[in-house]
């Protein structure tokens, strides 16, 4: 299967950014590509910089403009396309939402990003209520995507039990950068960690990974922090965590990559971690801590 990246550098102009994505959804259907993935919250700047309530009237109802939008266009194009958008559930009640369309333009299934994060410049919690939707991969005529959301990433129980309900791949989409104060090795550490945890996941489980973030500079409205610049970096694992694709650092990119889907039956024959798994011992997983 071949599978299309999208990782764009946004501005505050919505509609350019969704026209800009447009396009680049034709470019990697022109290139062959069958499933098509872009970064967390798409459509906007990450607003979640700062605690606002006007960035509340940036939310969707779903069904709702974007996913008509993206499902006439899958349908033109024949792929099937994984969306991120800021879900309006009910007046006060909002999610971060993955989307997916199927090739036919209707709504395949969609994933509520389960673990939110709170952090100085990513005020998630202000915005997003947890979802409540589980852990439940997607089935679609590509295959059956095990689609998160950014801060689940670094969750290995998200993975494994995405797994374990028979999704074929992961799928990531992501908006996660630096904060311009911290020193350049924290920043290389940074980076690192959240390119090995998700490889993890794709050795640990023998499936494919397809991380999708954003990428370039947006300063923080509030003037509190210098802004973050998002780092980019979307990349493709196998399920051995080899690297199939891995984009710019800096730049606006697109890439269509071509994943084995037997190549994870293979893996799986030779590294059998889920027949070998202890489901007696485990327990204790279930603990906030072990005092």
């Amino acid at each position: 299967m071949k599978v299309g990246l999208i990782q764009q550098h946004n501005t505050s102009d919505v509609k350019d950014n969704i026209l800009r994505l447009k396009n680049k959804v034709r470019e990697c259907a022109a290139q062959g590509a069958e499933l098509i993935v872009m970064q967390e919250l798409h459509n906007a700047l990450y607003f979640c910089q700062e605690e606002d309530v006007n960035q509340f009237d940036l939310a969707e109802t779903i069904p709702g403009p974007s996913t008509e939008n993206f499902g006439a266009l899958a349908k033109e194009l024949g792929v099937v396309i994984v969306l991120s958008l800021f879900e309006k559930r009910a007046v006060g009640l909002y999610h971060n939402t993955a989307v997916v369309i199927e090739k036919d333009g209707t709504i395949a299934g969609k994933y509520r990003k389960m673990h939110i994060p709170d952090d100085p410049a990513y005020y998630e919690k202000f915005y997003f209520t947890p979802g409540d939707l589980g852990f439940q991969p997607i089935k679609t005529s590509v295959g059956t995507l095990g689609v998160l959301v950014c801060w689940d990433q670094w969750y290995p129980e998200a993975a494994r039990l995405m797994a374990l309900a028979g999704a074929e791949i992961l799928i990531y989409p992501t908006a996660i950068g630096w904060e311009s104060t911290d020193p350049q090795d924290e920043k290389e550490r940074q980076l690192n960690a959240w390119i090995i945890s998700q490889r993890g996941h794709a050795v640990a489980n023998g499936l494919p990974v397809i991380s999708v973030n954003r990428v370039g500079y947006e300063s923080d409205p509030s003037g509190v922090t210098n802004g973050i610049t998002f780092w980019g970096d979307s990349f493709v694992a196998g399920p051995q965590g080899e690297f199939l694709s891995r984009l710019s650092n800096t730049e606006e990119q697109i890439a269509v990559v071509e994943i084995s889907m037997q190549r994870s039956e293979d893996v799986r024959r030779i590294w059998p971690f889920l027949r070998d798994r202890r489901i007696d011992s485990y327990t204790e997983i279930l603990k906030r801590y072990r005092d």
